[in-house]
């Protein structure tokens, strides 16, 4: 598959996503998923360049939230590039809707059985000391399953 994004429109879909909801950049990766059904999700590596050219450009700012995290909101400059950019944005989120419509990955089966295992997995490593034949039986279990849903 090729890139998901031409270049800049990132920079379009993230800028619509703060005026939408000022937010961080770990909730813009998530809502960027979200939008694209999880054919895309954007990496620290993308995201974050992104947000400090947005900022650069005077289309964003960053207040210290605490905790290392910046929550960013959109400036009136922001939302003037915003307005002339209306068409394109509407495209790119049209065709995030599209890639979301086609994709498994957001299905309530897929998501609902992929928690239980994240929710039974963080149970099991933060209830004690594990054994090392604990450590690998789970694993074997989480490569039996990797292996399994790779053959289906």
């Amino acid at each position: 598959m090729g890139r998901f994004f031409d270049h800049g429109d990132l920079r379009l879909v993230v800028l619509k996503l703060i005026a939408d909801k000022p937010s961080h950049g770990y909730e813009l990766i998530k809502a960027v998923e979200t939008a694209a059904g999880g054919a895309y999700t954007p990496s620290p590596g993308v995201i974050y360049p992104t947000l400090t050219l947005l900022e650069e450009l005077g289309y964003v700012t960053a207040a210290d939230a605490g905790g290392g995290k910046k929550l960013y909101t959109i400036t009136d400059e922001g939302l003037a590039f915003l307005e002339s950019n209306r068409q394109p944005v509407h495209g790119l989120f049209t065709r995030m809707a599209e890639a979301a419509a086609q994709s498994a990955a957001f299905s309530p089966q897929i998501m609902r059985a992929r928690e239980n295992v994240k929710t039974a997995l963080r149970l099991k490593l933060t209830a004690g000391q594990l054994t090392p034949e604990q450590i690998s039986a789970i694993a074997k279990v989480l490569d039996d399953a990797a292996a399994a849903i790779e053959g289906i």
